[in-house]
């Protein structure tokens, strides 16, 4: 018997014994859809008049036709109950756009480029432009759930689905996920947090099970999400498929309820990635609100037995549903009505265009080799293996987008060129995945007055790469053409960071992450400087793959343990670019990394109060001018390191802004450390204590353009708590200091 049918079976044999918990239907207009009322007001009152047997149907969503659209066979929803005016709650995946949404096959929309790539952009309006089209597009579908942003940090490089997520630092892809849920949740869609917590890996991801240290874990894997919950109110959460230090997530109660409500504050829901409820009980009692994609455990015969076994009660259930009907009340989804309206496909992909600008990063420009000039070149060969060079790229999984359009690499080329008007001719040479055509390619290399590579690694959920070199011997390939004409870019278009063993033989090369459907337009403008590349790494080039800092099999894939695969996360705090800075360890191109067809200078660093009392920000400021000939955005990056006796790795990101300027312009920049931030900028994890403290000691406040290049630096103290006596005076008290809200001003 199939699972939907075991469901209809028990609702069969479950309805007569809860007739008495039937009520009709009220004449009078439903009290809990009277909008004067707060959405937790509302939420009781429904909750008060539900029978048992359809509180039982709200707690797993189910596949079928969607009621207020007959023309959809949906997976992704909770059927809605008319005669309560209980909409269908409708969810659709999309960390990277409208990806496998509640109908099939999945309606198309813009494919934007990978969240990785948007992290990439260092650019808080950038995130929320890729939550506005996101948003504005879920209410085109009538959808109301978005399963995103990704929050999972790229500990090993080859995890399958970094892509996803934001890069290796906690502070960055917690700062973009904010910025993108609220754009989201001003559309009225509830935005879901995932996945909740440590979902780092695809290898094992059903059944792996992570050992990390509280320390650890709070202040990196859970960072992002303590930032999603106390500085983008987000709406829900998504419990992960793997175990940390044992429970599974979706029942883990010191996760679910110890610190995400209890410590935190969330006030949302809690929704199962799919598959991942592993109990009846115990998964509702830890926190787990709704399961997904359909009921295995939360089926009306499971719940009426926990029940009659009083493992729960009722209120039990109730909670559950409050949490997610307070929500759905909030963002408006109990009082819109469903509608189909049509996409702004050129808008969007207008927007989508700019982001991808906006992400990619110049990782190299020897001698000025890039932008090539558009009126002196007159052929340019784009080569490359497939789907690199053939058609817009995007990562796949639950996450793959319905494209509403794409532009190859040829017909963006050919695009910038006529938009240039340019007589330059754009030809594509094709190499098989063994190399067996690398002869054409070498012929067309010749041929041509500048070779544009197009290389990468395509990723997808459910499997992780098992190498971060590029696949097919695309590394040959690259090395014979760059030797046939030196007049060679590489553009890469990948899931995270790779190995590039034939960078000092190329002049330039070019991250351009997973482009989206704009894929063709974004690289061609960059390449021809229709656009100024402006993006910094959120991840860490190694120049080896055993310079990571998961390196051994105990870290990265993981190892049996008693029938169990398990993985430990022996790096402990020192991740991504804190591995390298404490081992010594010289990247390849570090993070924070990005170079410009312009150039800039910081100078001038002030830091201000010289004295802290550790609770009141300090105030960073510092001067960004352009020197070179091309306006064009910098990236100043705000590291802190704290005192040698707190044991933390030598720095970490606490700050960044991305400053526009004009040729020879010049600008003021303050950027805040408030200790009071979510993000605890100042902050250690004191795990006996199970809670937050602000060690005292001398505090290294370094201003940079990398994680490596870093110009400026000055020293400040905080005092023991004990020596504080007052001294505010301290702090001046001419600009306000919001936590982590940057104000940049023109330098008078």
């Amino acid at each position: 018997m199939t699972v939907a049918n075991t469901w209809r079976s028990s609702v069969c044999a479950l309805t007569l014994a809860l007739a008495l918990h039937w009520q009709p239907a009220a004449a009078a207009p439903l009290p809990w859809m009277n909008t004067a009322l707060t959405p937790q007001q509302r939420a009781a009152l429904l909750i008060q008049a539900m029978t048992l047997l359809e509180k039982f149907e709200q707690m797993a969503g189910q596949p079928g036709i969607v009621a207020e659209i007959p023309t959809c066979n949906g997976v992704r929803h909770v059927p809605g109950i008319s005669r309560l005016q209980i909409p269908t709650l409708r969810i659709t995946n999309g960390p990277v756009g409208i990806g496998q949404s509640d109908c099939t096959p999945y309606p198309p929309a813009t494919a934007l480029p990978s969240s990785i790539g948007m992290a990439a952009s260092f650019n808080r309006a950038v995130a929320t432009q890729y939550g506005d089209v996101i948003g504005a597009e879920a209410r085109n579908l009538a959808l109301h759930v978005l399963e995103g942003p990704g929050m999972n940090m790229a500990r090993a490089p080859q995890g399958g689905r970094n892509f996803e997520y934001l890069g290796e630092d906690p502070f960055l892809s917690g700062t973009m996920a904010v910025q993108e849920i609220q754009a989201l949740q001003a559309h009225g869609v509830v935005a879901m947090a995932k996945h909740f917590v440590a979902n780092d890996q695809e290898t094992n991801r059903f059944t792996i099970n992570e050992i990390i240290d509280d320390r650890v874990l709070h202040e990196i894997y859970l960072l992002p999400f303590e930032m999603a919950v106390k500085d983008g109110d987000v709406a829900s959460a998504m419990c992960s498929y793997n175990s940390v230090n044992g429970p599974h997530a979706c029942e883990d109660t010191q996760t679910l309820t110890d610190i995400l409500r209890t410590q935190w504050g969330f006030t949302g829901y809690v929704q199962s990635d799919f598959g991942a409820t592993h109990s009846t009980a115990p998964a509702l009692l830890a926190g787990l609100d709704l399961e997904m994609s359909r009921p295995v455990w939360f089926t009306p015969a499971n719940l009426q037995a926990a029940l009659t076994s009083r493992q729960i009660a009722e209120a039990n259930i109730d909670t559950a549903l409050a949490r997610r009907y307070t929500q759905m009340f909030r963002l408006g989804i109990f009082d819109r009505p469903f509608m189909l309206t049509p996409i702004d496909a050129a808008g969007d992909g207008a927007i989508a265009r700019e982001i991808g600008e906006q992400s990619a990063v110049l990782l190299k420009n020897s001698n000025d080799f890039l932008p090539f000039d558009a009126h002196k070149v007159r052929s340019v060969a784009l080569i490359g293996q497939a789907p690199y060079a053939t058609r817009a790229v995007a990562g796949g999984g639950s996450s793959q987008v319905n494209p509403l359009y794409t532009v190859t690499p040829l017909q963006g080329m050919q695009n910038a060129l006529a938009a240039l008007r340019s007589k330059a001719t754009a030809t594509l040479t094709v190499v098989a995945t063994d190399n067996s055509n690398l002869s054409a390619a070498v012929a067309a290399a010749l041929a041509a007055d500048v070779v544009i590579v197009l290389a990468g690694t395509i990723s997808s959920e459910g499997r992780d790469l098992p190498s971060i070199a590029l696949p097919n011997n695309q590394d040959a390939m690259i090395s014979v053409i760059v030797a046939a004409n030196p007049r060679t870019a590489v553009v890469l278009k990948d899931n995270a960071s790779t190995l590039l063993p034939w960078t000092q033989n190329v002049p330039a090369v070019l991250e351009a992450w997973f482009p989206g459907e704009e894929d063709g337009n974004i690289v061609a403008r960059l390449l021809l400087g229709q656009a100024n590349p402006s993006g910094k790494l959120p991840v860490t080039f190694p120049v080896r793959e055993q310079d990571l800092p998961a390196h051994t099999p105990q870290q990265w894939p993981g190892v049996d343990v008693n029938g169990t695969p398990t993985i430990v996360y022996s790096e402990g705090l020192q991740i991504g670019y804190r591995w390298f800075d404490a081992h010594r360890i010289a990247p390849l191109f570090p993070f924070g990394h990005g170079l410009s067809y312009t150039s800039f200078k910081l100078s001038k660093l002030e830091v201000t109060p010289k004295t802290s009392d550790g609770d009141h920000p300090i105030k960073v400021k510092f001067e960004v001018e352009n020197v070179g000939q091309r306006a064009g955005a910098e990236v100043p990056q705000v590291y802190l390191g704290l005192p040698q006796a707190a044991g933390e790795p030598p720095k970490r990101l606490v700050g960044f802004d991305k400053v526009w300027l004009e040729p020879g312009e010049k600008k003021r920049v303050t950027i805040c450390i408030d200790p009071q931030s979510p993000n605890h900028p100042m902050g250690t994890w004191d795990s006996a204590a199970q809670d937050w403290t602000t060690p005292a000691g001398n505090y290294l406040v370094s201003v940079g353009q990398s994680a490596t290049n870093i110009p400026l630096g000055q020293s400040i103290v905080v005092l023991p708590d004990d020596d504080h006596h007052g001294r505010d005076d301290h702090h001046d008290g001419d600009e306000s200091c919001v936590s982590q809200q940057v104000r940049v001003a023109d330098d008078h």
